[in-house]
């Protein structure tokens, strides 16, 4: 990987992470057709830094508000333990729980099996059908004030598919909120806001995996350039985003979702791309070992 190839990951980083197409899976296709085989996972982990950091300044007043209602409501003096915001935070706190769990038990399977572009074609295409069949179905009447324990739950259980490239984590977090009855502005400002902590936290721990141990990984100066770049471009796609869905529906990024699996499936069958996983796979062993 070089410069040129580090900037081109970091625009598509940064395009596709809040759109439910899946920018690990962009990451894979890209960087295979670039020939530089897969980038990783910790790559892909560690640019996602720069977009999360796009969310806290696009919803900056949101999480300062959210983390000091939170505090103050634990002495249940200042802020009552039912104010919306306060509830917020411990939502966000359970909604957190699946992913860290499931990332931690199947970490290996994530960092190489699964990152097959078989698993990849196969994901976008399943999960994308079933965010048409959510914005279908979806009441769409429900406000993120009425959030609830369980459902908060149920987003985070859907976050945790993202475990999974090509599954997409906001993909996968509105289509639980649409299918709950939540509006998709609704959907998607509370998948960002949930995506915050499960995102920094598994950047920061690459982060900190590739600086004990950085033999097979791209080197830090480039992952920090994509970084840089996935912040900027995200930094703009939050706006766009967020002002579409307040009228527009998903079906486009459903037909792209299903069109980018069929077409991966092509170029797998006719060998222009190599699906991988199992090369990483052995990586992993050989590190392991």
């Amino acid at each position: 990987m070089g410069i040129f190839e580090a900037i081109i990951l970091g625009i598509v980083q940064g395009l596709t992470e809040f759109l439910p197409v899946s920018s690990s899976a962009h990451l894979r296709v890209t960087s295979e057709l670039m020939g530089i085989g897969d980038a990783g996972a910790a790559f892909t982990a560690i640019t996602q830094i720069g977009t999360e950091a796009a969310v806290i300044v696009f919803f900056w007043r949101d999480i300062v508000r959210i983390i000091g209602k939170w505090f103050q409501s634990l002495s249940g003096k200042t802020v009552p333990r039912n104010d919306p915001d306060a509830r917020m935070g411990w939502w966000i706190i359970l909604g957190t729980i699946p992913i860290v769990v499931l990332g931690l038990l199947f970490q290996d399977q994530i960092e190489s099996t699964l990152r097959s572009l078989w698993f990849v074609a196969i994901s976008l295409i399943v999960f994308g059908l079933l965010l048409g069949v959510a914005d279908r179905v979806g009441k769409r009447t429900r406000p993120l004030e009425k959030l609830t324990w369980k459902h908060g739950l149920f987003y985070g259980l859907a976050q945790s598919l993202a475990l999974i490239p090509g599954v997409s984590r906001s993909g996968g977090t509105i289509t639980a909120g649409l299918l709950m009855g939540y509006t998709r502005e609704a959907a998607a400002r509370y998948s960002f806001l949930l995506a915050i902590p499960a995102v920094l936290g598994s950047g920061f721990y690459q982060v900190f995996k590739v600086i004990r141990s950085p033999e097979g990984q791209a080197p830090m100066s480039l992952t920090l350039i994509a970084s840089v770049v996935a912040f900027v471009v995200a930094l703009v796609v939050i706006g766009v985003f967020m002002r579409y869905i307040s009228k527009g529906s998903f079906m486009p990024f459903v037909v792209y979702r299903v069109l980018l699996g069929g077409t991966i499936i092509v170029l797998l069958l006719t060998g222009i791309l190599t699906p991988g996983g199992e090369v990483a796979a052995q990586a992993v062993t050989g590190v392991a070992e």
